[in-house]
């Protein structure tokens, strides 16, 4: 991997992975005290639930670009360690084009969509709804980001991290 994009990942990589913990973090503050008043006060309020919601989703669609990068993505490399180098080299591109080519289409439709429904309101936060959907469209774009610097490299597989 190229120097420019081995650094590019290495500041992209870490930014996505705090952004996404930090939702995850603001998701379990929202969820225990969801669950404080719901136990302790009386009564939850119901955005708690929306908004728990809502940030998972954050998180994970935040998140996925870094992950898929590292390899922490769940998939099955046998194909690739059962075919020749040469067939190897072609499936990795194919994968590679094919991961581009979903998420760029993916952030496409998920911001037409999330601004498709900006004039509805959310029913426990009273914002508009394209407030929590640009979550996919970044994400998705997050995704196309760091697949595109990754480039057509064969993608870590676990086996990788035990052996070094």
């Amino acid at each position: 991997m190229s120097s420019l994009r081995s650094r590019v990942l290495a500041i992209s990589r870490p930014l996505s992975l705090t952004l996404a913990a930090s939702l995850l973090l603001i998701n379990l503050t929202a969820i225990l005290y969801g669950v404080f008043m719901r136990y302790f006060a009386g009564g939850a309020p119901i955005w708690t639930d929306e908004l728990s919601r809502f940030l998972i989703i954050g998180t994970v669609m935040i998140a996925a670009g870094a992950v898929w990068v590292e390899g922490g993505h769940m998939r099955v490399a046998l194909i690739e360690r059962l075919l020749p180098a040469s067939l190897t080299r072609l499936l990795n591109v194919y994968q590679w084009l094919l991961t581009l080519g979903l998420a760029l289409g993916g952030a496409w439709v998920s911001y037409r969509y999330a601004n498709s429904v900006s004039m509805f309101t959310t029913s426990g936060l009273g914002i508009s709804r394209t407030i929590p959907m640009m979550s996919l469209p970044i994400g998705f774009a997050l995704l196309a980001w760091h697949a595109l610097w990754y480039g057509p490299a064969p993608l870590r597989v676990a086996t990788d991290e035990a052996a070094s």
